[in-house]
């Protein structure tokens, strides 16, 4: 028993496998995704503000 077993914790670690005995740790994917969310939404800001003004200016044109 010991570092070779597969049935224990440290025969888990040793070997490099994850199981019932040795849980993996939580990925945290949430932090990673919300500055991709931002630069979104800022580039996506501009392009509404400039079809506003082309047709207020179409508006004025008339």
């Amino acid at each position: 028993m010991g570092k070779g077993d597969k049935k224990t914790r440290r025969g888990k670690i040793t070997m490099g496998s994850h199981g019932v005995t040795r849980p993996r740790k939580k990925s945290t994917g949430k932090a990673v995704a919300k500055p991709a969310k931002e630069k979104v939404a800022k580039v996506a800001a501009p392009k509404k503000a400039a079809k506003k003004a082309a047709k207020k200016a179409a508006k004025k044109a008339e």
